[in-house]
């Protein structure tokens, strides 16, 4: 346990011009891709904001709220366990705010992430490919531990910043963008923040809207930042009760989305992107009507050998 730590009125300053980088991203419209004119489908490209993923959220929330609560400044590293999306953006919001940054990342993540991550000064740990993010939780936490006043813990997967970040932005802006038609939200877990914070929010908005959490297939999944909870370390803001149903995204027919996304609708999807938007057409095709919103975590930019093998796989 450390004292609290005196906060810059500079660093302040900063974060209050950060925050207007965050959030208020733009709800698309998917016309192409079903068949059921009585359904329409929408999806937040989130990775229209700093750190150009839905992971800037969280990674604000948590940054803003351990600043306000004096636990964080330039002189402290933040720390953190990342599969890559939030790990960018507590980087790039950390290099704007003079904080340094830490973290714990598995080997396997994409070249993309790491060398953005290495561009904007993130100090990086790499940990297992064969443990994923859980490996990743343990050395940070290991770490935390071991230099408790050098190192703020961010811990994502069990810090409430993370879902009320999503319960109080991404809620609300949902349903303001969606002229209160919402109907039906889907989309994956991973951390489960999004997923959780969004939802809680939704019900209590409009306790009809529907709330569908997609779930890995497998352990051995390709959809990079997605936990498959029966076999990984669940995360501790993950509430179970939140969902009114759970669905399997398969990895194929993600891949085969991405390629669906960027013929009938000219977008270029990540595979986590595509597997929200093929579970979403999916649901399309079974309800008689409604308006389904999803999410876009992030676009392909970071997927490079991923997307070439995706589009690769047509000339096999």
């Amino acid at each position: 346990m450390i004292d609290t730590i005196e906060i810059s009125s500079d660093l302040k300053f900063r974060l209050l011009q950060i925050e207007a980088l965050v959030g208020n991203t733009p709800l698309m419209p998917i016309r192409n891709l079903h068949q059921n004119s009585k359904v329409k489908i929408f999806a937040k490209a989130e990775w229209q904001q700093i750190g150009g993923s839905v992971k800037s959220r969280p990674a604000f929330s948590i940054i803003r709220t351990a600043i306000e609560n004096g636990d964080l400044n330039e002189e402290r590293h933040l720390l953190d366990a990342t599969s890559g999306n939030t790990g960018i953006a507590y980087a790039a919001i950390g290099e704007e705010l003079g904080i340094p940054v830490m973290l714990c990342l598995p080997e396997n993540a994409s070249v993309e992430r790491k060398e953005l991550l290495a561009s904007l000064g993130a100090n990086i740990i790499y940990t297992s490919r064969f443990e994923s993010t859980d490996g990743a939780q343990e050395k940070a936490r290991t770490l935390s531990l071991l230099e408790p006043e050098k190192y703020y813990y961010a811990d994502q997967y069990n810090n409430d910043a993370n879902w009320q970040a999503h319960y109080h932005g991404t809620a609300l802006e949902i349903f303001q963008q969606s002229n209160q038609e919402i109907t039906h939200f889907i989309a994956g877990l991973g951390t489960t923040g999004t997923f959780v914070g969004t939802s809680r929010r939704l019900k209590e908005l409009n306790p009809a809207i529907q709330t569908i959490a997609l779930h890995p297939e497998t352990a051995l999944h390709g959809l990079e930042g997605w936990k498959h909870l029966e076999t990984a370390k669940v995360p501790g803001i993950y509430d179970d009760q939140i969902a009114d149903e759970n669905r399997l995204a398969d990895t194929l027919a993600a891949y085969d989305m991405v390629k669906a996304a960027a013929e009938k609708e000219d977008l270029l999807l990540s595979p986590s992107a595509a597997a929200n938007l093929a579970g979403a057409v999916r649901l399309a095709e079974e309800i008689d009507e409604g308006v389904i919103v999803t999410i876009f975590p992030d676009n392909a930019d970071k997927y490079g050998e991923v997307i070439e093998h995706i589009f690769g796989n047509e000339n096999n």
